[in-house]
């Protein structure tokens, strides 16, 4: 299998299908294993591919600081937090936590994508990745469970560490659009459960095993303001200050709300000159 292909797909944000079934997995499990990937230089170039770097993140710097702080922990062998990053849509909860993988990257740091339906097969992962001198992220993006979902008690476990202990060089960071990652009907709580209290703050407590739970709220318009400067500069699209704000604004308004998804989507429809 190609080397240059393998890294490209792999490096950084590694798509976890069937762990033991799929063969790209496989062809990942043997590379970890393997002296090739202690070039560092070679698994950074690699890494550089993908579109998410920290210093075009503009925003919420005070909430990824917290984030990178639980990283560098990791990579240096203190005890590291599982991360929660929850609040709003479009607000960089995904793009922060890939930033900080390809930042940290030739320094040892990988990213694992874990779908929802592939939670149980965390911990054969885990036992994969607890011998290897590599950090890992195990990455879950836009989590969240219906009432019996199978994968909360999976998740649950492996937070709680009682899948077989927590291994040292791994994390796991997911981002949401709740705060308590439980989809909750009505009819749920009209249902025949004795117990429904303490139910209820079972499905409730999940998010508090995380060790750090970061929000990312909606930007005032100062925030969106800013946003829509930094990304202005970033694109190179020069035009009043006033007048790219006004516009700015409005365009939000059409998209829904301010975001710093919302702030790109304008800049670069600016910048292709669809926007004038």
């Amino acid at each position: 299998m190609n080397l240059h292909y393998m890294n490209q797909r792999l490096c950084s944000l590694v798509v976890f299908r069937e762990l033991l079934q799929d063969p790209v997995i496989a062809a990942f499990q043997r590379m970890l294993a393997s002296a090739e990937l202690d070039d560092g230089d070679a698994f950074a170039t690699a890494c550089a591919a993908f579109e998410h770097r920290l210093s075009e993140l503009p925003g919420y710097e005070k909430e990824r600081e917290k984030v990178i702080a639980n990283t560098e922990a990791l990579l240096d062998g203190r005890p590291a937090n599982n991360v929660l990053l929850y609040g709003d849509a479009g607000t960089g909860k995904s793009s922060a936590i890939k930033a900080i993988a390809n930042e940290y990257a030739a320094r040892g740091l990988r990213l694992v994508e874990v779908k929802k339906n592939q939670l149980y097969q965390i911990p054969d992962l885990m036992d994969q990745l607890a011998a290897n001198p590599l950090k890992f992220i195990l990455f879950i993006d836009d989590l969240s469970f219906t009432t019996n979902d199978d994968n909360f008690a999976a998740l649950k476990a492996i937070l709680e560490g009682s899948v077989g202990g927590r291994a040292g060089n791994i994390a796991v960071y997911a981002t949401s659009n709740r705060r308590h990652l439980i989809k909750e009907t009505l009819e749920d709580r009209q249902g025949s459960d004795i117990h429904e209290s303490d139910t209820r703050q079972e499905l409730m407590s999940l998010a508090a095993r995380f060790g750090l739970t970061v929000t990312f709220g909606q930007p005032d318009k100062s925030r969106f303001v800013q946003i829509v400067m930094d990304l202005a500069a970033q694109y190179g699209v020069e035009d009043d200050p006033e007048k790219l704000i006004v516009r700015a604004e409005a365009f939000a308004i059409r998209a829904g709300g301010r975001s710093p998804r919302v702030a790109k989507q304008f800049i670069e429809l600016c910048k292709a000159g669809v926007l004038n």
